[in-house]
């Protein structure tokens, strides 16, 4: 069964009781955990209670293919629904699932870890075409999702965000809801008993180590032309987990503040970096780059970030070799400019 968008974050507070099993797939390895076990909490609160929670890996399944039926029949010793939670399952599993779709034995949820699948998957094909499961993509929050997170959490913190600070938080936020989770909570206890506003200053002083500050590091690095630095961050990223997508449209919004800065610098005016959420510690850089940089052949440089995103998406090119190749390119053109 397939979900709406809209319906999401309704089924995943509450999923409908009928459905049982749930496939979570996508880029944001951090929204695909949350989920899983919001979802899963929904029938066992203690996950780590061994009686009601099993969990397997997608390479233990291809090992023992019993395990599954097996697991989802078994009766709770003490009482109650169980829990089976599947991670870092793919398509090698799809035969397996889409046998124990067919024929559904017990009561018990299955919930379902994955990584990013083509639309043509067909572990994801199995999930979507069963009555009885879901499948629900996970992919880096937008500006509006975002958003509504960081005012829910500051919300039922009894807090309230400044407008400048709140497009602060949209612009350095990394794309891993756990992460960004992560960074909202360490802001609010660093207000701690303040009633004011959470303000710029506070955003600036706390979510300066952010896990987004070493995305940052690649789009700085590629348009800065430092071939060490860039193959550093990209080592950092990957090593965080970070998808090639992820770290294409951090360098895509670098570019485009880029792009304005050198628009307004062409026209005989400035426009101030902080304006366009440019961290104080990399002021300086962005400045040099935006004088290297002509409003031409940054647009050159966005179509060829844009490029590697639909490669990465739509062809058989592995996305990290799509995304390192773009990177590459622009830093090349960085360094001929200096």
């Amino acid at each position: 069964m397939k979900l709406a968008p809209r319906e999401v974050e309704a089924f995943v507070r509450r999923p409908r009781p009928e459905i049982r099993a749930v496939l979570l797939f996508g880029s944001d390895a951090g929204m695909i955990r949350e989920r899983a076990k919001a979802i899963a909490q929904s029938v066992v609160k203690d996950l780590s209670d061994p009686f009601l929670v099993t969990t397997l890996t997608g390479a233990q399944l291809q090992e023992d293919p019993a395990r599954l039926a097996d697991e989802a029949a078994a009766i709770a010793l003490t009482g109650g629904r169980r829990v089976v939670m599947v991670s870092g399952a793919g398509d090698r599993n799809a035969k397996l699932f889409d046998s124990f779709l067919e024929s559904l034995v017990g009561d018990t949820l299955v919930v379902v870890e994955a990584g990013e699948l083509a639309a043509r998957s067909s572990l994801r094909a199995a999930f979507e075409e069963c009555d009885l499961a879901v499948a629900i993509g996970c992919y880096a929050d937008d500006q509006r999702a975002l958003q509504s997170l960081i005012e829910d959490m500051a919300r039922e913190a009894g807090k309230k965000i400044a407008s400048e600070a709140m497009g602060y938080l949209l612009d350095n936020l990394g794309t891993d809801r756990m992460v960004t989770r992560g960074e909202i909570a360490k802001l609010l206890l660093y207000k701690g008993d303040d009633a004011t506003p959470i303000g710029l200053e506070d955003c600036e002083a706390v979510i300066g180590d952010s896990s987004s500050l070493f995305l940052d590091d690649v789009a700085f690095a590629a348009f800065g032309g430092d071939f060490n630095g860039l193959t550093d961050a990209l080592t950092r990223c990957e090593s965080a987990g970070e998808s090639p997508v992820a770290i294409l449209r951090v360098a895509q919004k670098h570019g485009q503040k880029l792009h304005l800065a050198a628009g307004q610098r062409e026209a005989g005016s400035r426009l101030d970096p902080q304006r366009l959420g440019v961290h104080w510690t990399r002021r300086d850089g962005f400045e040099r780059q935006s004088k290297m940089w002509s409003s031409d052949r940054l647009m050159r440089a966005l179509e060829i970030l844009t490029d590697a995103e639909l490669t990465a998406k739509s062809t058989g090119m592995p996305a990290a070799a799509a995304c390192g190749d773009a990177l590459l390119r622009i830093a090349r053109a960085a360094r001929v400019a200096r």
